[in-house]
C-alpha cells in the first residue's frame, strides 16, 4: 500500500462473549492495534450497513480482519465479492482469525473447504511454537503457552501456503497443527491465524496481539 500509515478494519459477527470481549473481539484487536505506531484501526460488524464492509470502507481499508464464528451463512454472496476484489485487484490484506477459517472470503480467496478432520474444545493449555522464525510475523515472538485452548485437527485443507510461520501443539502433545499459515492471492496477501477460540482472552495475550500486529504490518506489505 502506498500510504504511510496502515489503514485496518476489524470485523467481527458480535457472537463473542460480551464478558470475555465487552467490545467484541474486533473491539479488543482495534484497540491494540490503535497503540501500534503506523498503524490506525476502526471497527465493523454483521450488523453495520452492508455488512460492515461497504465499498467506500473497502476502498480505504488496506488489511481487513475477520473474526467469525456462528453466522458464516449469514454472509451474503454480495459481501464477499467486494471483500475478494479489493484483495485480488487493489492488494488489500486479509487476516482469517480463529474459527473464520469457514468464513466465505477465505473459502473464496483459497478456493478450497478450508475444513478441519477435529474440533475440540477441551480448554487445555496449547504451546504456540514459531516455525519460521524469519518470517516478519515472527519478528519478537518466541514460543509461548495459551493456558485455554479449542484445538482443530490436522489436515486442514488449504492450498500449500508460500509459509508456515506459526505452529501449534495440542492434546496432551499429541496434536501439531499449523497455526500460521501465509498466501498471495493475485495481488494481495491472506494470513490465517489459528488460535483464538472466544471464551477465553486469547486476543488480548501479548504474544498474540504482536503476532496480529506482525501480521498488519506483512498484510499491507510495509514489513
Amino acid at each position: 500500500m502506498a500510504g504511510s500509515t496502515i489503514r485496518a478494519l476489524a470485523w467481527s459477527e458480535m457472537s463473542e462473549p460480551a464478558n470475555v470481549y465487552p467490545n467484541g473481539i474486533n473491539g479488543a484487536l482495534a484497540e491494540h492495534l490503535n497503540t501500534c505506531q503506523g498503524i490506525t484501526a476502526k471497527t465493523a460488524q454483521i450488523g453495520d450497513p452492508d455488512q460492515g464492509v461497504p465499498e467506500d470502507a473497502l476502498a480505504e481499508t488496506d488489511v481487513l480482519l475477520w473474526f467469525g464464528h456462528v453466522k458464516h451463512g449469514d454472509v451474503t454472496d454480495e459481501t464477499v465479492a467486494r471483500v475478494v476484489k479489493h484483495v485480488k485487484e487493489r492488494g488489500m490484506g486479509y487476516l482469517a482469525l480463529h474459527s473464520s477459517h469457514f468464513a466465505k472470503p477465505l473459502k473464496a480467496l483459497l478456493g478450497t473447504a478450508c475444513s478441519f478432520r477435529a474440533y475440540v474444545h477441551d480448554g487445555k493449555p496449547g504451546r504456540i511454537l514459531v516455525a519460521a522464525p524469519d518470517h516478519p510475523i515472527a519478528k519478537g515472538v518466541a514460543d509461548f503457552v495459551i493456558p485455554n485452548e479449542e484445538w482443530y485437527g490436522e489436515p486442514f485443507e488449504v492450498p500449500t501456503p508460500e509459509a508456515i510461520v506459526i505452529a501449534g501443539v495440542y492434546n496432551d502433545d499429541t496434536e501439531l497443527t499449523r497455526d500460521g499459515l501465509v498466501w498471495t492471492v493475485e495481488k494481495g496477501r491472506v494470513f490465517y491465524f489459528r488460535p483464538g477460540h472466544e471464551t477465553y482472552p486469547i486476543f488480548v495475550m501479548p504474544q498474540v496481539q504482536k503476532i496480529v500486529e506482525n501480521g498488519v504490518r506483512w498484510l499491507a506489505g510495509k514489513a
